[in-house]
């Protein structure tokens, strides 16, 4: 019987560290003085999108690791770029609830494609960090 996969110390670190812009930028949208209002906004809205962004390029790894690739990894791959796209250019009331109902969205489909592909030992940090950076945005939105 193999052993269960773990998980990179490298990639735990770096996935949260990488929730310090979500938690940061949610709390500087509360605290900052009004002329600094929306570059704190805009700075989050921004890191969640490249975010978004990023878990849609990780199916286009997985799809790449593939020797004849689901077509709908590809398509899907590029879903979360757009929807961040246009999330940044909305005002942050808006693209930050957006970008909060994106990130849920990417792990729900995360959850099917990553057990598909043998990626199922990913899920729960990744069930963590989406839940703090969609709380993040969420209470980013609510002080836009």
């Amino acid at each position: 019987m193999n052993p269960a996969p773990t998980l990179s110390p490298v990639a735990l670190r770096l996935g949260y560290s990488g929730l310090i812009p979500f938690v940061l930028g949610a709390l500087l949208v509360w605290i900052v003085l009004p002329e600094a209002h929306p570059y704190a906004t805009l700075a989050l809205a921004s890191y969640g999108a490249m975010i978004v962004s990023f878990l849609g390029g990780i199916h286009w790894g997985i799809g790449f690791r593939e020797s004849a690739p689901e077509g709908r990894l590809f398509v899907w791959g590029v879903v979360p770029s757009l929807v961040a796209w246009a999330a940044v250019m909305m005002p942050a009331n808006a693209g930050l609830v957006i970008l909060g109902v994106m990130l849920v969205v990417c792990y729900l489909v995360d959850r099917g494609v990553y057990a598909r592909h043998g990626l199922g030992h990913w899920l729960t940090l990744r069930f963590r960090l989406s839940a703090i950076a969609s709380l993040s945005c969420f209470l980013g939105a609510a002080g836009a």
